[in-house]
């Protein structure tokens, strides 16, 4: 979920529920209203409103004590009719005042402060609601003018210490205002803590993602805690360490091969130079007392020189291709006639050393293929110089296929040398890399011939692979593609 719909879902949850929840608070306190005004008034409010109900029992027990004075005012003064009327008013927890003239006949109990009384409404032959409010808080609701027959002045008075409006609306509606005012600091106080904890603690997280990465301290996972906005930023986060990782350990990793690069090249080229240097002070000192051995000397050191000259070279043809500064020229050619002018090219030197080779064609159809010609010669060279290296039998036997695939074609080059054990097999493409721990220059070269074939295969678009049984012989793969229907010259 994004954050923006989070923030839309949250703003409409603080309207909602706190809606809700006034709406709870309302139906418990009108339970709790009804609740008060049974206990006060004594009746049954299940039915209507009780505000309502009140207001019309109170009305009509008015209006019967009112009628009952209009018909006979001298009943006005029977202390049983007050007996009577007092049960009436009672029931809705009020209290009446008789006056006859300026004296009071009758106070209801529930009118504990007199003083108040003396402001009572003059005479005024009114009959009805009244609103007067005297100074002990008693306040007249109803009031009823009547003259006895001796023409005296009589006042009925009906009332209560508050109003139902002032006690009881009053009341809750400052409890509904306080539950209003709970609920809002409530819900927003609840909702921004949820908000801010989904928002804050995972940008926490990525914090300390970031001061881990700032240290160097990559050995580390950031999981997402969500899929929102943050949730993505936090899986860039982790590719970003684990490319970061990546590039480390790369850079460690080709700082520890420039080392042993250092150490490789120092090492065969101290060899052929510590030759060199030894037969020349033998020629200095007078050792080659003969021709014989003095062509001898010259011959070693001219072979040695040669060594140093073909490892330079190779090793300059190797950072070129791994810089990635190597031109290639690409073309199309027949793949048919170019591996017969290879194999002829190859075939003289190797019958020379007693070694047969032989080249296994699909088919002698042209077979178009994209090559550098040059480039391809030399992987085809590297690869056979290396089986000739490692021939162990007295007759050796090197075999060339082709396999024509859809889209590619597969060249292998086959030996019956002694083969690569199981441990060295992985590492043979790897520059400098050779079986032989000593490095001798007897049973090697540079340790880049195959790691040049490889980066020539690959600039070719293609693969390589060998496969070894130890002792019976190598078999080295790579794949060249096919040219495209109507693809002519390429050049990059």
């Amino acid at each position: 979920m994004s954050i923006r719909t989070r923030l839309l879902l949250s703003y409409i949850a603080m309207l909602i529920i706190p809606l809700v929840l006034l709406f709870l608070t309302g139906i418990g306190l009108y339970y709790m209203l009804v609740q008060d005004l049974k206990r006060d008034y004594h009746v049954d409010l299940s039915q209507n409103n009780p505000i309502k109900e009140v207001a019309t029992i109170e009305e009509e027990n008015y209006q019967k004590i009112r009628s009952e004075i209009a018909k006979n005012p001298i009943s006005a003064d029977d202390p049983s009719n007050w007996t009577h009327w007092e049960e009436l008013v009672q029931r809705v927890n009020m209290g009446i005042v008789l006056r006859k003239n300026d004296q009071l006949l009758y106070v209801s109990p529930i009118i504990e402060d007199k003083e108040g009384l003396e402001e009572l409404p003059a005479y005024s032959s009114y009959s009805g609601l009244s609103d007067a409010e005297l100074t002990n808080k008693f306040f007249v609701l109803r009031h009823h003018d009547f003259l006895y027959p001796d023409g005296s002045k009589g006042s009925l008075f009906i009332g209560n210490h508050d109003s139902v409006s002032s006690k009881y609306l009053m009341k809750y509606g400052l409890l509904f205002l306080s539950a209003l005012v709970v609920v809002l600091v409530l819900t927003n106080g609840v909702m921004t803590y949820l908000m801010s904890r989904s928002l804050i603690n995972p940008l926490r997280s990525l914090k300390r993602a970031a001061e881990h990465i700032k240290d160097g301290q990559l050995d580390f996972e950031i999981r997402p805690a969500s899929g929102d906005e943050i949730g993505e930023l936090a899986v860039s986060f982790e590719e970003m360490r684990r490319r970061l990782k990546d590039s480390v350990e790369l850079q460690l990793q080709y700082e520890e091969n420039r080392k042993q690069l250092i150490s490789n090249i120092s090492h065969d080229l101290k060899t052929p130079v510590t030759a060199i240097k030894g037969y020349v002070e033998g020629i200095m000192d007078g050792v080659t007392n003969s021709q014989d051995k003095f062509d001898r000397y010259l011959h070693t050191i001219y072979a040695k020189t040669v060594d140093i000259d073909r490892m330079i070279d190779e090793l300059f043809l190797y950072s070129k291709l791994d810089l990635k500064k190597l031109l290639f020229q690409f073309e199309e050619a027949d793949l048919t006639a170019y591996l017969k002018d290879c194999a002829e090219d190859m075939q003289f030197d190797m019958e020379k050393n007693g070694i047969r080779l032989t080249l296994e064609l699909s088919s002698q159809d042209p077979l178009p293929v994209i090559i550098d010609r040059e480039k391809l010669k030399r992987v085809l060279t590297n690869i056979t110089e290396n089986a000739q290296k490692y021939r162990d039998k007295k007759e050796g036997h090197i075999r060339v296929f082709v396999v024509e695939r859809p889209e590619f074609v597969l060249i292998g080059v086959h030996d019956n040398g002694q083969g690569i054990p199981s441990d060295v097999l992985p590492h043979i493409f790897d520059r400098f890399y050779r079986g032989d721990p000593s490095r001798s220059t007897q049973t090697g070269g540079s340790g880049l011939g195959l790691a040049i074939a490889k980066q020539i295969v690959e600039e070719h678009g293609g693969k390589i692979w060998a496969s070894s049984r130890y002792g019976e012989g190598t078999t080295v793969q790579f794949t060249i593609r096919k040219a495209d229907q109507g693809e002519r010259r390429i050049a990059t």
